[in-house]
């Protein structure tokens, strides 16, 4: 099964509960790249993987985004817990250049080595008249600047790498062009669909593809009036979307 980024697919209930803690701490694989439309939950996922990961006894995650989150998540337990929330560095690059200036400063930084290296709204970054080749230089660097953080971590750990990515109406043959470009850097990919709610809820369909290291796999995820997420396995989901399985730790962006 696919090992590297952890936190999502705990919050995506991936993998068996029954892992040893050395499993637990295998070094990060294939970064993976979060797709879907607008207001499809791609921000919700990512701030669960961030507290997910907050909550491991590991590093601190770096939580890169172009803008401040509006509200925090809803959440019930730990999910909130204020030392968890403590680890989750945010930093809001609001142009392309910061960010590339960001990413390259990496290494100059102290203090602990994130354990989660997180983009959200990748395609704000790349409207800037940028070309396949800035993108492809954009997504090397992401993936560098995760390489960098796990050499600083250590062997057996490792940082993991998830970034959101807006996809656009089919028809646009430059967007398409892009998002294959992208796909070679990120092998591994969870696309996210807006799906019918059911009373008083907020649905969308998540297909992870894990880049041929292990087999596809489908959630349900509803968030409920009150904010929280809640997901199930896709095939169980049918006669109750709304169950408690899965992870609780993520309100509606």
């Amino acid at each position: 099964m696919l090992r590297m980024a952890e936190a999502l697919r705990r919050v995506l209930n991936l993998g068996s509960s029954a892992e040893s803690e050395e499993e637990n701490r295998a070094e990060a694989g294939p970064p993976l790249l979060l797709l879907g439309g607008p207001g499809s939950g791609k921000t919700a996922l990512l701030f669960a993987a961030a507290l997910e990961a907050a909550g491991e006894g590991r590093g601190p995650v770096l939580f890169l985004t172009r803008r401040p989150l509006q509200s925090l998540p809803r959440g019930r337990g730990a999910a909130l817990d204020p030392l968890r929330l403590q680890k989750i560095r945010f930093q809001y690059p609001p142009s392309t250049h910061e960010l590339l200036q960001l990413l390259c400063s990496a290494h100059e930084a102290r203090g602990p080595a994130p354990s989660l290296l997180l983009l959200d709204g990748l395609e704000e970054y790349l409207v800037e008249d940028w070309g396949p080749q800035e993108a492809a230089y954009l997504a090397a660097l992401l993936l560098d600047t995760a390489a960098h953080f796990s050499h600083q971590i250590g062997p057996g750990q490792g940082c993991g790498l998830i970034v959101a990515l807006q996809t656009q109406e089919e028809g646009d043959s430059g967007d398409a062009l892009q998002l294959s470009l992208l796909q070679r850097y990120f092998p591994a990919q969870c696309w996210l669909q807006v799906d019918t709610p059911g009373p008083g809820q907020r649905c969308l369909r998540a297909c992870l593809d894990p880049g041929g290291l292990g087999p596809r796999a489908e959630w349900w995820v509803a968030f409920r009036p009150d904010g929280e997420m809640t997901i199930t396995p896709w095939p169980a989901q049918a006669g109750n979307p709304s169950s408690d399985k899965g992870s609780s730790s993520e309100g509606q962006p």
